[in-house]
């Protein structure tokens, strides 16, 4: 069966820029062999750099690859690595603009950044126009930094707009990241704008630009890795701005990074790929590239943002089972698919057996006041030492992953925490995906964290209070059929 996330084979995904088509996903991304040459860039044993590679899908589901798209110039010419862009259908053709990096222009302090463009009658088979290769025009922007670029046509300003990461030549050196605004009338000729599109002074890089529009606002976003190392957005009425900062601007925690967004017209989702840890390790640093993780978006009526897991995958796991609840540790009251726990000043479990290697859960939670934790417990031991805690946290109105063991004195996964507002009295619907080791938790359809869990592959589930007391009900564990 194949996997929900998708991965290629014997190599790590990064970085993809989507386009929706006729009924299908065009997912671009670049393929990471994650082996490094003397100047640290990705070099596999076979030499090649890496590259940037294709897959499609109709379904989210079941990914068609397609291999390489777009192939690496040589030392002497400014695609010598690539990286992240957009592509876009327009002037009868469709558009491919990317990035590209020579570290021998590098090396001899020339502008080793470019803004590189090919072009395509069917998506698949794409041609270079080097002569349409343009970077940095300076002035305020650092001559060395002009990548990830992202273009439209603006209805508004009757003229093709592409957006540019880019940083600024002053200022304190981790807060000098913008985003540079480029206009064009053929996409050939394009001119940058002395002003920069979005400069806040806060972060060191706007990675993987995005700009796209969603009832009567539109959306802003980029990856930073100065602050938290996360993908945040802004909203505005218009594309050219002023751009506001939600109460909670991130899209994910630190597991999920250099997300984009494609969609049909009726329905939008984010790309992105969450990170490996070094050595396959919970708590190990974070690494590049990884497994590819896809959001499906929706609106409050404030215009903020809402993330959910994607009605095709949810829809996947058909094949329910029944959850046989059994007491744990501590007080518990038990009835079918439900459970209340009462902890007070202590901790209490229930046991809802073994949890499948790939699987979705839901439940719906409610707490009292006063309850310091509560939520689901994955892949503990059978006297639950030990196990993965997705817990909501009312104090703090967060959610977070922990896990035991754990190591030094740390609270939960650092990185792994989501701002939320929690009421007591009030339900919260929990809906969880896994897949080896991978985790993506969603509460309410709004909120989402994606995680890896190593340490412990296997184990039991089942709800969990702390200091308080709760109920969780309507406990559903789901697979996924054999059936296609």
């Amino acid at each position: 069966m194949n996997p929900i996330f998708y991965k290629p084979e014997n190599a790590w995904a990064c970085d993809p820029f989507p386009f929706f088509k006729d009924g299908t996903y065009y997912i671009y991304y670049m393929l990471d062999w994650r082996q490094k040459g003397p100047d640290g860039q990705s070099v596999p044993s076979d030499g090649r750099t890496a590259r940037m590679y294709l897959i499609t899908t109709e379904d989210l589901l079941h990914f068609t690859e397609h291999g390489e798209m777009v192939p690496c110039g040589g030392q002497d010419q400014a695609d010598t690595y690539l990286g992240t862009g957009t592509v876009a259908q327009a002037l009868g053709r469709y558009h491919m603009f990317y990035t590209g990096y020579s570290p021998r222009r590098a090396a001899e302090g020339k502008q080793a950044m470019s803004v590189l463009h090919a072009v395509s009658d069917d998506l698949l088979r794409w041609e270079k126009v080097p002569t349409d290769t343009f970077t940095s025009p300076g002035g305020l922007f650092d001559p060395q930094d002009w990548k990830d670029p992202f273009f439209f046509w603006n209805d508004q300003a009757g003229e093709f707009w592409m957006l540019v990461c880019a940083r600024l030549k002053t200022g304190p050196a981790r807060r000098r990241g913008c985003t540079a605004l480029c206009t064009s009338s053929d996409l050939t000729h394009w001119q940058a704008r002395p002003e920069p599109f979005y400069a806040p002074g806060l972060f060191n890089d706007h990675d993987c630009g995005d700009l796209f529009r969603m009832g009567d606002w539109w959306y802003f976003l980029f990856s930073e890795y100065s602050e938290r190392v996360t993908t945040r957005y802004r909203m505005a009425r218009s594309p050219a701005g002023p751009w506001l900062t939600p109460a909670v601007d991130t899209c994910d925690g630190r597991g999920l990074y250099a997300a984009k967004t494609a969609g049909d017209g009726d329905t939008r989702y984010l790309f992105g790929w969450l990170s490996t840890r070094q050595a396959s390790k919970d708590y190990q640093p974070w690494e590049f590239g990884g497994t590819m993780v896809i959001h499906e978006l929706g609106q409050r009526p404030d215009g903020t943002l809402a993330f959910r897991a994607p009605g095709p995958v949810v829809r996947a796991f058909d094949a329910e089972r029944p959850c046989t609840i059994r007491p744990g540790l501590g007080r518990s009251q038990i009835s079918p698919q439900a459970v209340a726990l009462d902890a007070a000043g202590s901790l209490a479990c229930a046991d809802a057996g073994p949890l499948p290697a790939s699987c979705r859960i839901e439940a719906t939670i409610v707490y009292q006041p006063g309850t310091h934790g509560c939520g689901l417990a994955l892949r503990t031991s059978d006297d639950f030492e030990s196990g993965y805690y997705i817990r909501l946290e009312p104090a703090q109105q967060r959610l977070v992953l922990d896990a035991w063991p754990r190591p030094n004195d740390q609270p939960f996964m650092i990185g792994l925490e989501r701002p939320l507002p929690l009421e007591p009295d009030t339900p919260i619907r929990l809906t969880v995906l896994v897949e080896d080791t991978i985790c993506v938790v969603y509460v309410n359809d709004e909120t989402a964290m994606t995680a890896r869990l190593y340490d412990l592959p296997a184990g039991h589930w089942g709800p969990f209070v702390q200091q308080g007391h709760a109920r969780l009900s309507d406990l559903r564990l789901a697979q996924r059929s054999t059936r296609p």
